[in-house]
């Protein structure tokens, strides 16, 4: 990854890593951090006889001399080695599923998925209980082709089991290269709450994955706009899409975010403005304590002359960006949302760079809805609930039904 000329700071909202399986939506800051080198290991941990205030580092470097003096064979990690497994333990410390280490190969996957375009099978995964989960296959990818679905546990990756790994490191195991096939072993709930779910081996061939952005379409007496992903391209897509329905002077709005997981946090502030007047409230972030509240509100583009009635239809795909829009635009009054419980996720990550191939990902705040309630597990509240059928088109038209 290039090295950064500068401090930007680019807020995204995660909702979960997209691995090649697929990429995800964060909230993300990019920073500079002190280059660390294997050869100062002093220069991370102290030296030995300067100790931090509150804590003895002596069984830090007692480990460390006793894997010079003990450890029997050859393959000894070196300086450098175990310096970042000794990060790693230390990040891996934090309770929280989205904060985490990046080694150089991790660090390579999420870039890559930074970029929207990777090999892989085309599902956005999280975690959920301490279990690997799919939040929703892309449109058109191996993943979807294959059956899976969103809330699929995948508890092994070619006979491995996925216990106690993070996004991350489930991401490196899924993705290889393009031609190539991965066999997850997946539970999925029943249907019946009284019934015993199953446990099924899947084969996907992995593809290359590029992100979709948009479709667009007139169905009856609405309009249909299916949105993918919140990418720094969709607010002018959707504009493009909006465009459309008024020229077909239509006055029925469906926005489709079912698999949606989300994306740039900008995307969904320039989309609702699109809505909203300006200064309208479209998203809180919730800083923790003592720390001042960031509300981000419309900027009143003003699109419409009279705002059309608009549903909203979600699943339990719709993540991230996908909540906050939905969230913004129902609590306000705009818009009816139906489907089924959304992801429930909502944090901004910091993204620092340790050295020129590593990072620390770490969650620094929490998205609020206008009224100020948090969608963490819950999801956005569901207007009219709507359970998926088949392939999900007798959903849809259950939901265009509610135009009449």
């Amino acid at each position: 990854m290039k090295e950064l000329s500068r401090r930007t700071l680019i807020v995204l909202i995660v909702l979960a890593i997209l691995i090649g399986a697929g990429a995800f939506s964060f909230g993300v800051t990019w920073g500079y951090a002190k280059r660390i080198h294997a050869d100062t290991i002093s220069q991370v941990f102290g030296e030995r006889a300067v100790q931090a205030p509150d804590i003895d580092l002596t069984p830090l470097w007692e480990a460390w001399d006793l894997i010079d003096e003990k450890y029997v064979f050859p393959d000894k990690p070196d300086n450098q080695t175990r310096l970042l497994g000794a990060i790693s333990g230390l990040v891996g410390s934090v309770p929280d599923p989205y904060t985490g280490f990046l080694p150089p190969e991790e660090a390579s996957v999420f870039e890559e998925d930074i970029n929207g375009n990777f090999g892989g099978v085309g599902i956005e995964i999280s975690t959920r209980g301490g279990v690997l989960t799919v939040v929703a296959p892309l449109k058109g990818s191996p993943g979807e082709s294959a059956g899976l679905q969103p809330g699929d546990a995948i508890i092994e990756v070619d006979g491995e089991t996925t216990s106690g790994l993070n996004v991350d490191q489930a991401a490196s195991r899924i993705r290889g290269e393009i031609g190539t096939n991965v066999t997850l072993t997946v539970f999925r709930e029943a249907e019946d709450i009284a019934e015993i779910g199953e446990t099924f081996e899947v084969t996907i061939t992995r593809g290359n994955i590029e992100i979709p952005t948009i479709n667009f379409y007139q169905s009856g007496e609405a309009y249909v706009v299916e949105l993918y992903n919140f990418g720094a391209q969709s607010p002018t897509l959707f504009e493009g899409a909006l465009n459309d329905f008024k020229k077909s002077g239509l006055d029925n709005l469906l926005i489709d975010l079912r698999g949606n997981p989300g994306g740039f946090l900008e995307a969904s502030i320039e989309m609702a403005s699109l809505f909203l007047s300006e200064g309208k409230v479209i998203v809180r972030e919730d800083m923790g304590e003592g720390r001042e509240e960031v509300v981000h509100r419309s900027k009143g583009y003003d699109f419409f002359d009279r705002t059309p009635e608009i549903i909203i239809l979600v699943d339990g795909g719709s993540a991230s960006a996908s909540e906050i829009l939905a969230a913004a635009l129902q609590e306000h009054g705009l818009a009816t949302v139906v489907g089924e419980r959304t992801f429930g996720k909502g944090s901004v990550q910091e993204l620092v760079p340790l050295t020129r191939d590593t990072f620390v990902k770490i969650t620094i705040a929490r998205w609020l809805t206008p009224d100020g309630r948090s969608i963490e597990e819950n999801g956005v509240k569901i207007d009219v609930p709507i359970e998926r059928e088949d392939d999900g088109s007798i959903q849809l038209q259950k939901a265009l039904d509610l135009f009449n």
